[in-house]
Order: C-alpha cells, then sequence, then structure tokens
C-alpha cells in the first residue's frame, strides 16, 4: 500500500528528471554573493517556499547540513560560506534527486571559478533517519519539507536535526503556515501534503513542536504570503490563507522557565530616568528600541507601566535582542 510518504517520492522523482518552475514558489529574493553563479536549472529546481541561507549563521567555516536537496541551489548558497572537501552534507532520498543536483554541480563548477563538487557531499538518506552522526553539525537546514510529514514524523525529523546539531548548533527552516482550518479531508490528501500544501500547521503549533524536542531559542525570522486554497480549486467550505516562515531554532540549554521565542518584539522605556532596569537581566535605555522576546515581552507587560512600550509581533526578526 502506497504511503503518502511514497507519493512524495513520486513528485519529487518527477521534478528531478524534468524541473517544474511552478511546483513551489520561494518567496525570499534569491541571495547575490559576490562570484556567486546559480546556473539556471538550479533556479527551475529550487523547490522551497523561502531560504534557508542567512550570512550570520555561516560564520566561521561551518559544517552545513541541508536535507530534500532540491537542483542544489541552497547547497551551492551553503559551500560559498564552507568551502572545504564535504563541508556541506546534502542528504535527499530521491536518487533521481541526487543524480540532478550532482549534474548541475558539474555546471556550477564552469561559472564559479572558486566551487568544487567535493564541497559538497551528496547522500541518499532519509530525514527520518539521517546518516550523519551525533553532534557534528554547525547549522543543519530544509526547506519546504518537514511540512510534509504528519506529526508523528514531524517530531523524529526534528529530533534527528538536534541530534546530529553541536551544542549551541542552528537549525534553519522554511515551511508553510496556516492560522485558518484545514480539513481532515485536505490534511490526508498524500498528493496536496506532497505538494507543501495540506501539510501547513499554526505557527504557533510549529514553534511547539521545535521547542519540545529542546531548542531553547527560537528565531521567526520571516513571514510572507504564500499560497491560498480557495473553495473554487480546492475541497474546502473557505478560503485557506497559507503563509511561508522562516525559522532558526538554536540549541541552546532550554531556560527554566521555557523557551526563548522571538517573533520581532520590541520594548520602549519612556519614562523619566536614563534607564530602566527589571532586575531579570534586561536594561531598558530611554527611548531606545531593544528586541526582547515574547517571554520577556509578556513579563514587562505584566508591570503595568504607562512608561514601557511593547510592540506586537512583526515575525521579522534578525537578531540583536535579549531574553
Amino acid at each position: 500500500m502506497e504511503t503518502y510518504l511514497d507519493t512524495t517520492k513520486d513528485i519529487y522523482k518527477k521534478a528531478a528528471e524534468a524541473p517544474d518552475v511552478g511546483l513551489c514558489c520561494t518567496t525570499t529574493p534569491i541571495w547575490a554573493f559576490p562570484g556567486l553563479d546559480i546556473p539556471k536549472r538550479m533556479q527551475e529546481m529550487n523547490y522551497g517556499c523561502g531560504s534557508t541561507v542567512h550570512p550570520r549563521d555561516l560564520i566561521n567555516n561551518p559544517k552545513i547540513l541541508y536535507v530534500g536537496v532540491g537542483g542544489g541551489m541552497e547547497l551551492l548558497q551553503f559551500s560559498y560560506f564552507s568551502r572545504r572537501t564535504e563541508g556541506v552534507i546534502g542528504v535527499d532520498v530521491v536518487d533521481e534527486m541526487l543524480t540532478a543536483c550532482a549534474e548541475n554541480f558539474i555546471t556550477a563548477e564552469q561559472s564559479n571559478d572558486w566551487f568544487k563538487s567535493e564541497y559538497v557531499s551528496l547522500r541518499r538518506g532519509d530525514a527520518l533517519n539521517l546518516p550523519v552522526e551525533d553532534e557534528t553539525i554547525d547549522v543543519a537546514a530544509q526547506n519546504c519539507l518537514f511540512n510534509i510529514f504528519h506529526e508523528e514524523d514531524l517530531k523524529t525529523a526534528l529530533r534527528e536535526m538536534y541530534r546530529v546539531l553541536k551544542p549551541h548548533g542552528r537549525l534553519v527552516l522554511s515551511d508553510p503556515v496556516t492560522e485558518d482550518h484545514m480539513p481532515d479531508n485536505l490534511k490526508n490528501d498524500p498528493e496536496l501534503r506532497g505538494l507543501c500544501l495540506s501539510g501547513s500547521l499554526p505557527l504557533q503549533s510549529y514553534i511547539d513542536m521545535i521547542t519540545e524536542v529542546g531548542f531553547g531559542t527560537v528565531e521567526i525570522r520571516a513571514k510572507r504570503p504564500y499560497r491560498i486554497l480557495d473553495p473554487e480549486h480546492y475541497d474546502t467550505e473557505t478560503p485557506i490563507f497559507i503563509e511561508s516562515v522562516e525559522v532558526c531554532a538554536i540549541k541552546d540549554p532550554m531556560p527554566g522557565d521555557g523557551p526563548c521565542v522571538f517573533t520581532g518584539r520590541t520594548a520602549i522605556y519612556t519614562g523619566n530616568e536614563e534607564y530602566f532596569d527589571d532586575h531579570g537581566g534586561h536594561i531598558l535605555m530611554y527611548n531606545q528600541p531593544l528586541s526582547v522576546c515574547d517571554k520577556t515581552a509578556g513579563n514587562l507587560e505584566k508591570l503595568g507601566r504607562k512608561d514601557i512600550v511593547i510592540s506586537e509581533s512583526t515575525y521579522f526578526y534578525d537578531g540583536g535582542g535579549c531574553c
């Protein structure tokens, strides 16, 4: 009996053999770096919904893991920051995708004098059982793959990423999410799951699954419109609005009072003193915005002070905050 994962493999087998430009729609502009040329076929096979390549994650020549290789575009981008033999590991369960990716690397070598195919180790493997040793990876990433999994498989995939990351390593994810009700008939449609649509979770549920695995810090880096499942084309009574979210989960120790989740909230002190100290590790300078995690934002709101203004979540966080 064919499972939803078998259906997914069939979809991406076909997408490897003949690039399907409309299969996904990356909501983030493709990074452009000096001396980096991305072959056209790689771009056509970029089956993601955002980006997992963030230069500030990629310092000190990191060891990088990317699960679900696509046409190799993000593997090539990661290699730009880790120019050494097998500095990047690409894992995929679809043989045809691994073959297409390797072919694209040969093309990339011709237009990028710094790149060598040996920088990337392509491995056949499953996200649910990664062919990677414990605590050997600095940055792990996946783009528009984990949303395909049903809940128990998703938990397994997240645990696997946590296992292979070094302490303080980073898991960078891009997936569709939705706050609208997803009917069971769509959730259980293997074709729609494989197309990265009906497996979309509410953002908070997605974050909860990440932190339950053990990640102590979570950053919501971007959230953008992605797709609409409308009643005219899908078996739903009401439109379902889907967004693409980019998340970084850091393998930090879990704080005693729960994870630090940054969703782009800011605290500003407007009182009569030079600064405000909450005696909990947070100092607000007069009229200087400070990015804070949702937990800290909530604690400051409980103080009920009129001279502390807390902004709503922007879902665009790019570091510099405190928990």
